[in-house]
């Protein structure tokens, strides 16, 4: 007994310190303002209207203010006059309008808006040039004249300025009032200082343009009207010097020149008299940028959000992008990653966005980034990133524009380093637009002799518009059985390339280019193979009708087609594993993953989530086998009339000339395997070949020479009979041997 009461005396001394500590924060509690005590009451009462209320109040006393001033607010405003003309002088007349104002604000702002951050800009920003009044009109302290002071800035203002003035002088005091007036603007703006810089520098750069630009634009639009009528034929050959497409805005039209203008929409000639499409056949994209207040109040909220569930993060960086913006975050030390990753839900509903995606971390940044989707949506078009900087540079026949990553910056795609590409997505996600766009910037960007291509349309509606394109090798296939016999033409090629490689005695189509551009390869021995491009667009169509067919071609192409400048866009609406096999994603590298409906289909693209969080109309992620991390792109953007305008253009400059050898060699393989009824034809001519030279018909004599299954050995034995080979069955003996070895070659030559 005696040992517990120390535990007891322990446990009520821990409880009296319990209560103590009790009655010292119910002491502290009412200590709270009584401004702060109503804004709380008002805030629990009127929850999301208490801002309205606020805003209501202050327009309210704004008026009897106003009322005041003309005599019409009885004693009260009497009253409120004198004190106002004894505090701020003769700023005493703007309460009226701010009080107004600022109530117009609270009623007008959604209720997620900084009321008190904007209150304090206005509140900084009245006294501090309230004190800069007072000091430019004289700085009279209280102790001169009462009367003076009331003329002037009131006692505030007299406090403000007259103790500055005394300390650092007036020059002192005017560079501390203005520099507080600044963050009080600031405040109430909601900007920055780097904001401010920018449009600065804007509104420099713009003046300054302006002014150098004025007098030649007059000119300029003068020969702009004069050649406005002339048909874009008749401007192509009148002007056949070769020059860069034009680069300048819609919106500034005038600013080019006519000699320019004419050089600019002539296209490029090349040694074979083809002229490139010009780029003025492509449209400028619209809409505008996100703005920095809604920036600001995203960010805000994001912070908000991740302090309410307990994670200690500051925001460090705001990345806009045409689709989505990302906000990278910082944690501070000892903060789980996972502990943001699990508030996806809660982020997307303080946000009011259907959905965000956390890359947790960014890749190469010790950062989380929360991507959340743009309330106005870019309009990225493929002109937009044709006429780009980053288009110009590239010079490789296979580079085609893609779209704008999430920093705004247009994006490339080279498909000879991919060196094949698979398109997974839901069914509107932006497959055929993507397609469209990298079909059309093949056609903007290089000539027949460069890139051919082999167009696969099993919906019969996508890509039918590019027939009698000269970039084609074949019609648009729509036939999937057509489509299996493209495919193996494609193996046969890349044999016979292959042995021209051998022979040139270089490794790649690269080297071998260079080689017979410098004469070194012989004109009648070897030819200059152009680029071949295979665009699918549905494969689920054609695995369902050649599964084993259509993957054994594809994977032997991709396996080996890239030295000899075969290349294979796949796309597919269907990411299931029995359309995208393993072996297909295994010799597949390079990924294109648009919107998904489940986390599932995702990883059947991308091997990792992500794609779920989509939101459609061309938004992507791009993974290369040249860099395999996740890439957010919005891809670009080409309407069917431009598609019409640049397949016309091409259709103008030369007459199609389709490869003829893409399906006789499949329709002399279909004759032949009609005559042996689909046998392969080399194991019917080796089994006519052992029976008549054994002159013995047995199916188990095939099996073990050919090293077949009984059931098709039977198959053999049957088509023999009906070739009148052998006789008929005679039960279990071997079958009689109608042909002497001697008539064989007869046979052969019948068969062939």
């Amino acid at each position: 007994m005696a040992s517990r009461k120390p535990a007891r005396s322990r446990g009520s001394g821990r409880g009296r310190a319990t209560e103590g500590n009790k009655k010292k924060t119910k002491a502290k509690q009412p200590r709270r303002s009584l401004l702060a005590a109503m804004r709380e009451r008002v805030r629990s009462g009127f929850g999301r209207q208490a801002s309205g209320v606020w805003g209501v109040v202050l327009i309210v006393l704004g008026v009897i203010v106003a009322l005041a001033y003309f005599g019409l607010a009885g004693p009260v405003g009497s009253g409120v006059i004198t004190a106002l003309e004894l505090l701020f002088g003769v700023w005493g007349y703007a309460i009226s309008p701010v009080l107004v104002v600022l109530g117009g604000l609270l009623v007008a702002a959604s209720p997620s808006t900084d009321h008190r951050r904007v209150a304090l800009g206005f509140a900084i920003t009245f006294l501090s040039s309230l004190g800069m009044f007072h000091l430019m009109t004289g700085a009279i302290s209280l102790a001169d004249s009462i009367d003076l002071v009331k003329e002037r800035g009131g006692a505030v203002g007299s406090l403000i300025a007259f103790p500055l003035r005394r300390v650092v002088g007036f020059w002192g005091a005017l560079v501390i009032l203005v520099s507080v007036t600044a963050p009080g603007v600031l405040l109430m703006t909601r900007t920055t200082l780097r904001d401010v810089g920018r449009a600065l520098f804007r509104g420099i750069g713009m003046a300054w343009k302006r002014l150098t630009t004025r007098r030649p634009r007059r000119s300029r639009l003068s020969v702009e009207v004069r050649n406005i009528d002339e048909p874009r034929v008749r401007l192509v050959h009148s002007q056949p010097e070769p020059a860069a497409p034009r680069s300048a805005p819609p919106e500034e039209p005038a600013v080019v020149e006519a000699s320019s203008r004419q050089s600019a929409a002539t296209p490029s000639p090349v040694a074979s008299g083809y002229e490139l499409p010009p780029l003025e056949l492509l449209e400028f994209g619209s809409g505008a940028g996100q703005s920095k207040r809604a920036l600001d109040d995203t960010a805000r909220e994001l912070e908000d959000t991740l302090t309410q569930h307990g994670v200690n993060a500051h925001l460090t960086r705001i990345v806009p992008g045409p689709t989505v913006t990302r906000y990278e975050i910082e944690l501070a030390p000892g903060v789980k990653v996972a502990r943001v990753t699990g508030l996806s839900h809660d982020i997307a509903y303080a946000l009011a966005t259907p959905d965000v995606r956390i890359l947790a971390p960014i890749p190469g940044k010790s950062a989380i980034g929360v991507e959340v989707p743009n309330r106005r949506r870019q309009l990225i078009t493929l002109g937009d990133i044709l006429r780009s900087s980053e288009a110009k540079e590239p010079s490789h026949p296979l580079e085609v524009a893609l779209g704008m990553d999430i920093s705004g910056t247009p994006s490339m795609l080279n498909l000879a380093e991919l060196p094949h590409v698979l398109l997974a997505g839901a069914t509107g996600a932006g497959k055929s637009s993507c397609i469209n766009a990298l079909v059309t910037s093949i056609l903007i960007r290089t000539t027949p002799e460069e890139v051919r291509l082999i167009l696969v349309d099993p919906k019969r509606v996508e890509l039918g518009q590019y027939n009698e394109v000269p970039h084609l090798l074949t019609r648009v296939i729509t036939n999937p059985k057509k489509a299996v016999d493209a495919l193996q033409w494609a193996v046969r090629e890349m044999d016979r390339r292959y042995d021209r490689l051998a022979a040139a005695a270089v490794r790649d189509i690269i080297g071998y280019h260079e080689k017979f551009d410098t004469g070194q390869l012989e004109e009648e021995r070897f030819d200059r193979f152009p680029y071949i491009a295979i665009v699918v667009d549905e494969l689920n169509d054609l695995m369902i009708v050649a599964g084993r067919a259509v993957e054994d071609a594809i994977v032997r192409i991709a396996q080996m087609a890239r030295a000899v400048g075969i290349h294979l866009v796949l796309a597919t609406q269907r990411p299931s594993v029995d359309v995208i096999t393993g072996v297909i994603k295994a010799n597949v590298p390079s990924r294109l993953a648009f919107s998904v409906a489940s986390q599932a289909d995702s990883r059947v693209i991308l091997d990792s989530a992500g794609a779920e969080k989509l939101i459609g109309l061309g938004d992507m992620i791009v993974v290369t086998a040249r860099d395999p991390k996740p890439e957010r792109i919005q891809g670009a953007w080409v309407s069917e009339a431009e598609i019409h305008g640049v397949v016309d253009w091409a259709k103008a400059q030369r007459g199609v000339e389709y490869e003829q050898g893409v399906f006789e060699e499949a329709a002399v393989q279909s004759a032949e395997s009609a005559e042996f009824e689909g046998e392969d034809p080399d194991i019917v001519r080796q089994a006519i070949d052992l029976v008549v030279r054994s002159q013995m018909g047995s199916t188990s004599m095939l099996q073990r020479k050919l090293r077949i299954g009984f059931a098709r050995a039977g198959r053999v034995i049957d088509i023999l009979e009906r070739k009148g080979i052998v006789g008929p069955s005679e039960g279990s003996k071997a079958r009689t041997v109608l042909i002497s070895p001697d008539d064989l070659e007869s046979v052969y030559r019948v068969d062939a």
